[in-house]
């Protein structure tokens, strides 16, 4: 257990920071198969965009490395490109 009040804040804070990353992690691994779902080209390209722009703000917030959310944009955009 940590002695100082400033680890105790600390504990604290990466809880609630590690929850929010699990969560926002999870909403778009779900977005991203929903995604590879869709059969059809126009529910694809209007959901690409929101899908595009999660993986970013998971990228810019160190949840993901950059290379696998710009590898994930690619392949879905491949994906939606073929539909």
């Amino acid at each position: 257990m940590a002695n100082h009040k400033s680890a105790q804040k600390r504990i604290r804070s990466n809880d609630v920071k590690r929850l929010r990353n699990k969560y926002q992690h999870k909403t778009t691994r779900n977005a991203v198969r929903k995604l590879r779902a869709l059969k059809t080209k126009a529910e694809a390209e209007t959901l690409l965009p929101s899908v595009v722009s999660m993986l970013d703000k998971l990228a810019k917030r160190n949840v993901i490395h950059k290379n696998k959310a710009a590898n994930l944009k690619s392949g879905l955009t491949i994906f939606v490109n073929g539909l």
